[in-house]
């Protein structure tokens, strides 16, 4: 799992699709569903790391230069 992209098929794959209306808010709720599966057990920690870090990433960038 590399990119934001990833983090979106991966949290597929448990039902949830995020498309909010702009890349900034897809990426925070990305965060906190990806928050709210490791709160219930749902994904390791080492890959709920991964997720973060890559939407810590997408995040700083997009509020550096918006794409919307």
């Amino acid at each position: 799992m590399k990119t934001f992209y990833d983090v979106l098929q991966y949290l597929k794959e448990f039902g949830v699709y995020i498309h909010v209306g702009k890349r900034l808010w897809d990426i925070e709720m990305a965060a906190l569903e990806v928050d709210n599966l490791y709160k219930a057990e749902i994904i390791q920690p080492k890959m709920y790391a991964t997720m973060k870090v890559i939407l810590a990433h997408e995040h700083r960038l997009e509020l550096e230069s918006p794409s919307d």
